[in-house]
């Protein structure tokens, strides 16, 4: 038997006041979607993602698993009865991607809550710090007797701390006869998932609630919400980090990403972001204001301060990204060093080169990006340009402030600017022919 995921996704999210669909904004540089789909895909054997009209993003971003496309927009229950082809044989559990911080253990004991209490229904629920305008879960005899929405609440239910959370589980059969049954019988005209609980419990099931944390059910639906979630993955990530080994000096000005790899004994400064992207290995410093993505950095590496690796950039091990220097598509090999005032695009760097102070890599000609090839052990002159297509061979040296435009040789010296010519007495010619222009004027 086969459990599934159904994951709700068709929403509008006008209150985020954003032309992108509200489950494609990111956190930690990973989507809502992504995030939940990531806890799912440990838990349930397959997950489907109920999708509105022209979402194709949203289609994208949920593949490889199906989407359906809830072609009218009639409620939360009837988005969750499109994809009753895919419910199988098993549990189904309905989701809201914009829950996305669930935790992989939350959705295991949901399962295994609802099984071991021999439970028809299992719903989510939490306390959240302020209950606000969530609906209630009234409990009786431990188990769930209703879900009250807080504009049709008493006083004493609105007093209630415990709180739905909007996710539901049972058998796949139950789940399909009980989502057929709800009825638009409200102001909206709407067809609610939250109305199967009443529906399961006409039916003479016993429902359960599985309590879980705040911080991993509450919802996002504006921008405000949007930050707190950031803030509540990032201390999960640092926290994550300092546990396997990775130091960082300032915790809350580090910002990391979901997909993050560090190895340990990697120690990360004050005020460094790291995108999406981004793989670090053992004793790596990474230091201040320093901004990485899309890269990969060997073991004993040094980057920054004011570094920025962009997507494609690789050092290799102990290599050294001094301060205001960026790669791009770039590789630095075993030992070699950019360590001033830098940029390095579309570029191959092999073991052991120097790179001097304020060289850079002229990769684009206006129509297409070009490589740069040096070899390894070269020394490249502070202010060289090195206009590519290119190669600097092994152990060759550039003069500080060529333009190099013709491959060199390897062990060959290259000079490519204009010769230094000094006259004797100029200066002091120079000042006394504009002191007696002063005095004309």
């Amino acid at each position: 038997m086969t459990s599934t995921a159904v994951i709700l996704a068709a929403g509008m999210g006008t209150r985020m006041r954003s032309a992108l669909p509200k489950t494609l904004h990111r956190i930690a540089g990973r989507t809502m979607l992504r995030h939940l789909l990531g806890s799912c895909e440990e838990v349930f054997d397959r997950c489907a993602v109920v999708i509105g009209p022209d979402m194709e993003a949203v289609a994208r971003e949920a593949a490889p698993h199906p989407s359906v496309v809830q072609a009218d927009r009639l409620g939360t229950a009837h988005a969750a009865l499109q994809a009753a082809a895919h419910f199988g044989d098993g549990d189904v559990a309905v989701l809201y991607a914009d829950n996305p911080l669930i935790a992989p253990a939350t959705l295991r004991a949901l399962l295994a809550d609802r099984r071991a209490a021999g439970a028809g229904l299992a719903l989510l629920a939490m306390r959240p710090p302020d209950p606000g305008r969530y609906g209630r879960v009234i409990l009786r005899g431990g188990a769930v007797d209703r879900i009250v929405e807080w504009k049709d609440a008493s006083e004493q239910e609105r007093a209630e701390g415990l709180c739905n959370a909007g996710v539901l589980c049972a058998a796949a059969a139950d789940m399909a006869r009980w989502l057929r049954a709800v009825r638009p019988d409200n102001a909206a005209g709407e067809y609610y998932l939250t109305d199967v609980v009443a529906i399961a419990r006409r039916d003479g099931a016993h429902v359960i609630a599985v309590e879980a944390p705040y911080d991993e059910l509450r919802g996002i639906n504006t921008r405000a919400e949007l930050a707190e979630a950031e803030a509540i993955v990032q201390r999960r990530l640092r926290d994550a980090a300092m546990e396997g080994g990775a130091t960082l000096t300032d915790p809350s000005s580090v910002f990391l990403s979901a997909d993050t790899v560090l190895g340990q004994d990697v120690t990360i400064g004050p005020n460094v972001v790291i995108g999406p992207g981004v793989r670090i290995a053992d004793g790596v410093a990474i230091h201040a204001f320093s901004h990485l993505e899309g890269c990969s950095i060997g073991a004993g590496s040094s980057v920054g301060p004011f570094a920025r690796l962009r997507p494609g950039a690789v050092l290799e091990r102990n290599a050294h990204v001094g301060n205001f220097v960026e790669l791009k598509a770039a590789t630095l090999g075993e030992g070699a060093k950019a360590n001033h005032l830098s940029y390095l695009g579309d570029a191959t760097v092999g073991a052991g080169s120097n790179i001097g102070a304020g060289t850079i890599t002229c990769n684009y000609d206006g129509f297409a990006k070009h490589r740069t090839h040096i070899g390894a052990h070269a020394f490249i002159g502070s202010n060289t340009a090195l206009v590519a297509p290119v190669s600097i061979g092994d152990g060759a040296l550039i003069a500080a402030g060529s333009v190099i435009t013709d491959d060199v040789a390897p062990d060959a010296l290259a000079v490519a600017r204009g010769r230094q010519h000094d006259k004797p007495g100029g200066a002091a010619a120079f000042r006394a022919a504009q002191t007696g222009k002063r005095k004309q004027a």
